[in-house]
């Protein structure tokens, strides 16, 4: 982002030569007065919450100086807080000098304003903290587009005074508003304006997703796109099983554009693997919005691994929140045709856990099974490999199509147009070769080769015998 309501120098203004010093709140509603407001006990524990809220902080490089848990009977339309626990937080924040503080909820713009009055200083809800380290990670101009639109509906339902950074984006040019607009009538039309912008070239990045999708489809490659919890280890295991370079760090959110790989398959079929943004427990629902284009390699991938840090304490929890995100981007987290989950980071268990982690895992069934693996050992991997080929194969159609020994041109033609499975040669030394394709595929198939027939076996026997 290029700055803030008050023309800052980055969304966050920070002192010269000094990290910004941050106080993380985490103001939690007690047990009984969630499961009354909610209908059911939160799976997480405050303390865990509170630990991902400092864990979100560092990640824009701060310097924390303290963390409050704050439980909640009922909140407080005007602060949030508890009138005697705002004054308690005010003395600490003038004790220790904080710039910002970072409060782990969803503030109204009236609460945040309050707030900001009370504690003379600079104060961010969860998302606008999650919307900065949005603007900090985004790399390509698309990431940075989608960003923007986020923190820019972000601020549009928030009363602002001055938005320079957008004059100076504009050149200065047409600021003027009509007789009688009020500044902040201004402000929100000029964001309009800008948000309108935005989602016109946004819409010409999903066209050209859109095409490139489609040339994709008419090549015989599937999609297999990797999905789950920020830090759960995606980029990592897109890295060992593509031998490539992708930025990964135990850091939220490392990864926020998307990666396209391809990568061969243990029986010779290629794969497009996508590495795909993290995700979070309240994740901004602008963000969702904003991200969508991006998110469309999840929702029309032929695979989805949703990738789990099975040694987290809230691994559970985390696994919840992904298929909640899942169902908002209208994929049914139950569809196991479609949804692999990969219990990844079992080297970091002792010994005896991992048994038993991987134990659990082969006891469900077979299409339902996660698969314990490690990306940085790479223990797990080959048996996980042979998983995604079993469930390519559903509903793909294996032909036998013979050709003649001396015919390159067509056996090229297989090679690059299909997933070729085997080559058998029969008597009279022509070819046969045992070729799957997707059903639509069929027919181009047919026609360049008239005498090509389907097998009945659609996945020979040694595939699912490894996977037992």
């Amino acid at each position: 982002m290029n700055g803030g309501p008050n023309g800052e120098s980055g969304a966050l203004a920070r002192k010269r030569g000094a990290k910004t010093r941050v106080l993380v709140i985490g103001p939690y509603l007690t047990d009984r007065a969630a499961t009354y407001a909610l209908g059911e006990k939160a799976i997480r524990s405050h303390e865990s919450r509170l630990d991902e809220a400092e864990g979100l902080a560092l990640a824009i490089d701060v310097e924390i100086v303290g963390r409050e848990l704050v439980l909640l009977p009922q909140i407080r339309p005007a602060t949030y807080l508890g009138k005697g626990k705002v004054e308690e937080i005010s003395a600490l924040i003038e004790e220790r000098e904080v710039d910002l503080v970072v409060v782990d909820c969803a503030l109204s713009p009236v609460q945040q304003r309050n707030l900001e009055k009370a504690f003379s200083a600079k104060v961010i809800d969860r998302t606008g903290l999650i919307l900065e380290i949005f603007g900090e990670r985004a790399r390509t101009s698309e990431g940075a587009l989608q960003v923007e639109l986020a923190h820019l509906t972000y601020q549009k339902s928030r009363l602002v005074r001055s938005w320079t950074h957008l004059e100076r984006q504009r050149g200065g040019f047409g600021f003027l508003g009509g007789p009688g607009e009020t500044q902040i009538e201004t402000d929100r039309r000029l964001i309009q304006e800008r948000m309108t912008r935005i989602e016109r070239d946004l819409e010409k990045v999903k066209k050209t997703r859109g095409l490139h999708r489609k040339s994709r489809r008419d090549a015989p490659f599937p999609v297999v796109a990797l999905v789950g919890y920020t830090n759960a280890g995606k980029s990592t295991l897109f890295n060992t099983l593509t031998k490539s370079e992708v930025f990964a760090k135990d850091l939220l959110f490392a990864t926020l554009d998307p990666t396209l790989r391809g990568l061969k398959l243990p029986h010779g079929g290629k794969i497009i693997l996508s590495d795909t943004v993290g995700f979070i427990s309240d994740l901004p629902h602008m963000l969702v919005s904003a991200f969508r284009a991006t998110l469309e390699e999840v929702i029309e991938a032929d695979v989805i691994l949703h990738v789990r840090d099975i040694a987290h304490d809230d691994a559970e929890a985390q696994g919840e929140d992904v298929k909640k995100i899942l169902s908002e981007l209208g994929v049914d987290a139950h569809d196991y045709n479609r949804l692999i989950e990969v219990w990844n980071k079992i080297d970091l268990l002792p010994s005896e856990e991992r048994e038993r982690v991987k134990n659990k895992a082969a006891l469900r069934p077979e299409d339902e099974r996660p698969y314990a693996v490690s990306a940085v050992t790479g223990d797990g991997l080959d048996i996980l490999l042979l998983a995604i080929e079993t469930r390519l194969a559903r509903g793909r159609v294996v032909l036998d199509v013979p050709l003649a020994s001396s015919d390159g041109e067509g056996q090229a033609w297989l090679h690059a147009h299909t997933e070729v499975l085997s080559r058998d040669t029969d008597e009279e030394g022509g070819a046969h070769f045992h070729i799957r394709v997707a059903p639509e595929q069929c027919d181009r198939v047919l026609r360049r080769f008239p005498g090509a027939e389907a097998v009945l076996e659609s996945l020979p026997l040694h595939y699912a015998s490894n996977l037992r």
